[in-house]
């Protein structure tokens, strides 16, 4: 009998949790005062299994990690400006309309390592990405809201850049620092890290969906097509950039799922501890849909989620 995972099983978990919070919101709006927390600990989780030797492949053609991010923080951004500005056209408040930039301007997400995997592509490419488009968040992440976002609001830079050194880079580089003080542990940590990032998206997305459980039943359906249609553009013009690039048929898998799943985690934390709880919805939404089209896509291959995969 095979042990249940919750990262094996984060896409319906992460669905059944968004409904549950719509209905009985009261025990997620608990999360208030530490959401922040459990996104740290998915980067704590990812910095424990990020393998050394990964990293050292996928450095043999810094070229391509450089156009990668490149792509990452071009092409989302833009689509994400594109959709707010759309959403802006059909009368949304600012605050909602720009979760949209927020989400576009998040790193790739975590699960995109174990969504390559499963649909061929290069794993050590996008555990590369993943870091350093993760390590360049605090910098090029606020950067990018303000630039963007300053159409629409205000925009707290410095606070924002705190607050993803804090929750970003610091658990990061302390999962791989504990990793390679204790290397002893490393069996253990391959089997807890998934566990605790599932367990963070889930309870992120379950409280985003609680704070904005109002707006929510309020949303217009053309929201919704929004998410949608980011979270299918940056697949689209993620493989049109890796064609572009001349990268092969692996690199241009990885390339469209890094782009195509941002770390909306991220975009709902900001957004939260920033602004307000309407300008998380649009993360809340696109988390929960770009999890749910990842899995779908990584069906199309039977193979098993690696247990060093976030």
């Amino acid at each position: 009998m095979k042990r249940f995972s919750l990262s094996r099983n984060m896409a319906p978990l992460t669905l059944a949790g968004a409904i549950l919070a719509f209905f009985l919101p009261e025990p997620f709006l608990l999360l208030k005062h530490v959401f922040l927390w459990f996104f740290a600990a998915t980067m704590f989780a990812l910095g424990l299994v990020l393998e050394p030797a990964e990293a050292k492949a996928a450095l043999k053609r810094p070229g391509s990690i450089l156009l990668g991010v490149l792509a990452q923080y071009t092409i989302m951004p833009l689509l994400g400006f594109a959709a707010a500005m759309c959403a802006v056209w059909q009368g949304v408040a600012p605050e909602l309309a720009l979760g949209f930039i927020i989400v576009g301007c998040a790193p790739g997400a975590m699960a995109s390592n174990v969504i390559t995997y499963l649909l061929g592509g290069a794993v050590a490419f996008s555990i590369a990405m993943t870091m350093l488009a993760t390590l360049l968040s605090p910098l090029l992440t606020p950067t990018l809201v303000e630039w963007l976002g300053g159409v629409l609001l205000p925009i707290p830079f410095w606070p924002m850049m705190q607050t993803i050194i804090l929750t970003v880079a610091l658990p990061l580089l302390a999962g791989m620092l504990m990793r390679r003080q204790l290397p002893q542990g490393e069996r253990y940590y391959r089997r807890l890290a998934p566990e605790i990032a599932a367990l963070a998206i889930i309870m992120i997305c379950g409280y985003a969906v609680a704070a904005n459980q109002q707006h929510i039943a309020e949303t217009p359906w053309f929201i919704f097509a929004l998410v949608i249609i980011l979270n299918a553009g940056g697949y689209l013009f993620g493989w049109l950039a890796a064609i572009a690039c001349r990268f092969d048929t692996r690199y241009r898998i990885t390339l469209a799922v890094e782009i195509g799943m941002q770390n909306a985690g991220l975009g709902v934390a900001l957004a939260l501890k920033h602004f307000s709880a309407e300008t998380a919805l649009p993360g809340a939404l696109f988390a929960v849909w770009c999890i749910l089209t990842a899995a779908a896509l990584g069906k199309l291959k039977h193979a098993p989620i690696p247990e060093t995969a976030v």
